[in-house]
């Protein structure tokens, strides 16, 4: 039990600071020029995937948990669809696909991409050759920067063409005209060391929680420390979704499944044993897939546009909720 204290502790830390950091990121882009357009998305999806990255990377190298790593990082992928889905619940009258622009479509379609080079890196990286030269990572996990360097350039031009459009939907955020950007710099570095700190703390609560269970560390790192990892995602978007501005809640968590692919890479250079993905339970493919799926059925909603809802959530939501839960199903029978 105590176990279960520290780790709800834990993530009780990482989603206040996570919350913080959001806040001031915000104020940060603001009065540097940055503004809330795209880079101000991608800002927001970047800090909010911070504990997913310190919680990788600790898993390595402070505990030797490359499964727990892996499977941390693709269940906040997977579980960020599920927080889409969630958003309907706030969205009264129309569906979220229909309420957001059909651009979301692009970072979606990026998204399939990365989780998908992830599960073939997992299934068949043992037939490539290792980059001793760079701590022995994956050629694939360099494939992932590129990849995303690439996505953050289309979405970049797209943004450009409806600029007037986008910033209009963004401004409705807080005004920080009277907030002051050397508070917001030191309260956006401590609140980042809360996350790093609560963060590093998490692959060894959720070793010992698999050890009193009995459960894999792909199950815990898909379910408890990919929820809780994505604490800061949550709150960023519901606190989006309930200013009205469902576009910059689904950029965040689009855009956050984007550099959580980009993390893998970044542990893969911190795993000095092997290839990271070479090291892991080929159960992770299941949250990799389920994690397609359900962006995959973003974009059919994104596309279609459905005008109502099923009592309380649209069909795509119901969708993505059943493959969520499909999936934790499978992974918890395989563990």
């Amino acid at each position: 039990m105590d176990v279960i204290l520290q780790f709800v502790f834990c993530a009780v830390v990482i989603m206040i600071a996570g919350t913080q950091l959001s806040v001031h990121g915000d104020v940060i882009a603001e009065k540097t020029g940055v503004g809330r357009n795209w880079i101000g998305l991608i800002l927001l999806a970047t800090v909010t995937s911070l504990p997913e990255l310190f919680t990788g990377v600790a898993a390595v190298t402070f505990n030797d948990l490359p499964d727990m790593a892996v499977s941390g990082t693709l269940g906040s992928c997977m579980f960020n669809m599920m927080v889409i889905a969630s958003l309907d619940l706030l969205s009264r009258h129309r569906p979220v696909c229909y309420r957001v622009h059909q651009g979301h479509i692009l970072s979606a379609g990026f998204g399939i991409v990365l989780v998908g080079l992830a599960a073939v890196d997992i299934l068949c990286s043992k037939y490539l050759p290792v980059l001793t030269a760079l701590n022995s990572i994956d050629p694939i996990s360099l494939v992932y920067i590129v990849v995303y360097v690439i996505a953050m350039r289309m979405i970049y031009t797209y943004e450009k063409h409806r600029a007037a459009t986008f910033a209009g939907e963004l401004s409705d955020g807080a005004d920080t005209s009277k907030k002051s950007l050397t508070r917001s710099v030191i309260l956006f570095v401590l609140s980042s060391l809360f996350i790093v700190a609560a963060a590093c703390y998490l692959p060894e609560l959720g070793d010992r929680i698999g050890k009193m269970t009995g459960w894999s560390q792909s199950f815990i790192g898909s379910s408890f420390i990919a929820i809780t990892t994505s604490l800061p995602e949550i709150a960023v978007s519901v606190a989006a979704a309930k200013m009205g501005s469902f576009d910059m809640a689904v950029a965040n968590l689009l855009g956050s499944n984007l550099f959580n692919v980009v993390i893998l890479a970044v542990v893969d250079f911190f795993y000095l044993k092997a290839p990271l993905l070479r090291s892991v339970s080929q159960s992770n493919v299941v949250t990799s897939l389920a994690a397609m799926i359900a962006m995959g059925i973003v974009v059919i909603g994104l596309t279609y546009r459905a005008e109502k809802k099923f009592l309380f959530l649209a069909g795509d939501a119901i969708a993505i909720a059943l493959v969520y839960i499909g999936a934790n199903c499978l992974l918890f029978a395989a563990h």
